[in-house]
């Protein structure tokens, strides 16, 4: 699709904004627009099918089952998992880290264990293992990060040892924005026996996900950062390791049978995991955010994302007054996603000047406490940038940040 086009299907991206400017959108790293596709999956589900799923025989009841999992076969297809039994619906990439935290972590990690993780993670992907960590007697180990902001992998190999029990790292950054060597890091483990989870909350949205060529065990992402509404969210699991994990929540719908004398016997995968009512009409809004990712996904909107994502890379290092986070370098690549600092200038003042010309991006820690640690400041400026962006809207970000360092330092 041309840019255009591709624009006509999001209508927040005609609005105006600060006295009458053109919106400008580039906190997309945050969370992404929505197509009208979307809006109106959702709006006709709770107009025409809104019902509980899975339990009673009415008509509605049934439709919205057949939506919802025929939104499950969607989302395997579009991972390339081995079953639809792999597909665990969740409120977001966070929730379904927590549930791989706490369900493999009451099975598999005990007294004595570790788990590693990057110093470049989300707090979704430190906080849930270090809780763990603490219930259980184990610790959390970090693969450290250097001063472009590449993973030291080759630490990997001496980091594992016989009480690692998990590695767990971003498939992308949502600060660095550098795609991460998964493929290699999982054959590592795996080389280890140690098990894989894929934080993919931007990788979903800028990489083509294949989780069984990528081998992950598992592999989180949210809904909203791809198109789709807040509080939708899948984790992948294999399916002989979910089979072996207890139920994160326990309540209707994830049960078999339920005996006050005998005790409670749990579901199969994936209903063991989906306890309560579910994202009734969310989950099902996924597939078209989904059919809508798969339209963008052609050679021309990847060449102008490519264009973009050089364009504004060369602006910001020619600038001697920024210092950029995330510098690709061999095979690593970055996506359309810049995380800088200006000496002199406090990030979140100049976020309020963009916002001022009509432009939005992020200010502050990014949910990355530890790697703001690591380079020494207190949080960062983010654009990060969608299909939907055009060149003029790069270019309207590089002049507008000229124009806000000059007016602070």
């Amino acid at each position: 699709m041309e840019i255009q086009e591709i624009r006509s299907h999001f209508p927040i991206l005609s609005r105006t904004v600060a006295g009458g400017r053109p919106l400008v959108y580039l906190d997309n790293a945050a969370t992404s627009q929505r197509p009208k596709e979307v809006i109106d999956k959702y709006a006709s589900l709770s107009l025409e099918k809104n019902a509980n799923i899975h339990r009673a025989v009415h008509t509605l009841a049934a439709e919205a089952t057949d939506q919802y999992e025929g939104a499950r076969a969607a989302v395997a297809q579009f991972i390339n998992a081995a079953s639809a039994k792999e597909i665990i619906f969740t409120s977001g990439a966070t929730a379904s880290i927590n549930t791989v935290a706490y369900s493999y972590g009451e099975a598999f990690i005990g007294q004595g264990d570790n788990i590693i993780v990057t110093q470049a993670e989300h707090h979704s992907n430190i906080v849930p293992w270090q809780m763990l960590a603490s219930r259980k007697g184990a610790t959390v180990k970090y693969i450290p990060v250097d001063e472009e902001g590449h993973l030291e992998i080759e630490k990997l190999e001496t980091l594992i040892d016989s009480h690692t029990r998990m590695v767990a790292i971003s498939h992308i950054s949502n600060v660095l924005g550098l795609v991460n060597p998964v493929k290699e890091i999982v054959r590592t483990a795996h080389g280890r026996g140690v098990p894989v989870l894929v934080d993919g909350a931007q990788g979903i949205v800028h990489e083509q996900v294949d989780v069984q060529d990528l081998d992950c065990d598992f592999y989180a992402f949210s809904g909203h950062k791809m198109y789709a509404t807040p509080f939708t969210g899948v984790l992948y699991g294999k399916k002989a390791l979910l089979d072996k994990m207890p139920p994160f929540l326990g309540g209707g719908e994830m049960i078999a049978t339920v005996s006050l004398t005998k005790g409670t016997t749990f579901a199969p995968v994936p209903g063991k995991f989906e306890a309560g009512t579910q994202n009734l009409c969310g989950a099902p809004a996924l597939e078209e955010a989904i059919k809508f990712a798969k339209l963008l996904r052609t050679k021309e909107v990847g060449e102008y994302q490519e264009q973009i994502t050089a364009y504004v890379m060369e602006e910001l290092q020619r600038d001697k007054r920024i210092r950029i986070y995330g510098v690709p370098r061999g095979t690593i690549t970055k996506i359309p996603l810049f995380s800088i600092s200006v000496e002199g200038a406090h990030h979140e003042d100049l976020a309020l000047i963009l916002d001022k010309m009509g432009i939005a991006v992020r200010s502050g820690q990014m949910c990355a406490e530890p790697l703001m640690d690591r380079f020494g400041v207190t949080g960062m400026l983010r654009a990060s940038f969608a299909p939907y962006n055009t060149m003029e809207e790069a270019e309207a970000f590089v002049k507008g940040l000229d124009r806000a360092i000059k007016m602070l330092i």
